[in-house]
């Protein structure tokens, strides 16, 4: 094993809670139940010899880990983990008529169609782009043995695929909550998972 990874998605943010879109272009900050899952997080993994702390360009991410960082890990931002931008959509809220939308575009997406998007937003295909030279990032570090990603939920699913291999029709096969760790061996080219949308830290 060559490195091993630790991927979260980040805490609840007001408008999770809400059910409003966010995506890539709402920078919205965690609300007190994130805070405490970020500080649940913290708690449980805080022993963990971590090399290094990467999250997205956005501040929700940056606010979960924030625990490591003030442990003094090195952190580094990389705007190919932000999430999906979800163009005209983002800051409306989930209706009957976002929930057509968004049925509408998984079907696409599902079926294979990967530069469908929304307008102003970005396809799956745009994020695996920038995804990959995130990744390059991240695996060019030899120095850095254990670390810990925090990134979004959509962007974290096509993250997986990217990872194992698996079309990103099946982005749907990786379930997430708020805080959910999926834990990464990566030996080569390969990467596998060892833990698969672990909670544990929340109960």
């Amino acid at each position: 094993m060559d490195k091993e990874l630790y991927i979260i998605r980040h805490g609840e943010t007001e408008l999770n809670r809400q059910g409003i879109v966010q995506g890539r272009g709402i920078n919205s900050d965690l609300n007190d139940t994130g805070r405490a899952q970020a500080a649940a997080f913290y708690a449980t993994y805080k022993e963990v010899p971590f090399d290094k702390v990467y999250t997205s360009a956005l501040k929700r991410t940056h606010q979960t880990v924030q625990g490591f960082i003030d442990a003094g890990l090195p952190w580094e931002q990389l705007s190919g983990l932000d999430e999906l931008a979800w163009g005209i959509w983002e800051g409306k809220t989930n209706d009957e008529h976002a929930i057509t939308a968004f049925k509408s575009i998984m079907e696409k997406w599902q079926s294979a169609d990967y530069d469908a998007r929304f307008e102003g937003g970005e396809s799956p295909a745009d994020v695996i782009v920038r995804q990959k030279e995130a990744l390059k990032v991240i695996t060019a570090a030899k120095n850095e043995k254990t670390i810990l990603i925090c990134m979004h939920g959509r962007a974290m699913r096509l993250f997986l695929c990217l990872l194992t291999g698996r079309p990103l029709s099946e982005m749907t096969e990786f379930p997430h909550q708020n805080t959910t760790l999926y834990k990464i061996q990566m030996t080569g080219d390969q990467f596998v998972i060892t833990e698969f949308n672990n909670t544990d830290h929340l109960k």
